[in-house]
C-alpha cells in the first residue's frame, strides 16, 4: 500500500527540458519530469508511469492535448488536459480546452476557457454531473 501511495506523488525532478528558444513540432511522449519553457506544437503524454509531471512555465506554450498524471501550468495550453493526479493552474496560466482532473488547485488570475471536469464526479455515478443555472427574478418582476 505504501508503494502505491508513492506512485501517486508528482516527481520532483526534471528529466527533460524544452528551452525558451526551442520549438518542437510533433507529439511528445516522456517519463519522469518534463519542463516546457519553449513551444510544443503537438500532443504531450506520459508513458509507463503514474507519477509523471509536466511543468509549463510562464513563457512555455503547448498547442495540443496533454495526458499526464500531474500538471503544473503557468504558461499557455491550447488543448485539453487529462490528469489522473493533480492539476495546478498558477496565476499567469491560460488554458483553452477542457481540464479533466482528480485534484485541482487554481490560483487567482489564471484563466480556463473550457470545462473543469472532476474524475470523482464521473466515477460517482458513471456519468458526468452537470448543473443548470436559472436566472434570478428581478424585484420588479416579482409582483407580476
Amino acid at each position: 500500500m505504501m508503494g502505491k501511495r508513492s506512485e501517486d506523488k508528482p516527481v520532483d525532478t526534471i528529466d527533460t527540458l524544452i528551452g525558451p528558444k526551442t520549438e518542437l513540432k510533433g507529439d511528445l511522449i516522456f517519463e519522469g519530469g518534463l519542463r516546457v519553457d519553449g513551444k510544443v506544437r503537438g500532443n504531450i503524454s506520459a508513458a509507463g508511469t503514474t507519477n509523471s509531471t509536466l511543468v509549463v512555465s510562464e513563457q512555455g506554450e503547448v498547442d495540443g492535448s496533454v495526458d499526464v498524471a500531474h500538471v503544473v501550468v503557468n504558461g499557455k495550453i491550447n488543448g485539453n488536459i487529462r490528469s489522473t493526479g493533480t492539476v495546478e493552474i498558477q496565476t499567469k496560466a491560460s488554458i483553452f480546452g477542457d481540464v479533466n482532473y482528480k485534484a485541482l488547485k487554481m490560483d487567482m488570475g489564471a484563466t480556463v476557457n473550457g470545462n473543469l471536469v472532476s474524475e470523482q464526479a464521473k466515477s460517482d455515478s458513471g456519468r458526468l454531473k452537470t448543473a443548470t443555472l436559472q436566472p434570478a427574478k428581478s424585484a420588479a418582476g416579482a409582483g407580476e
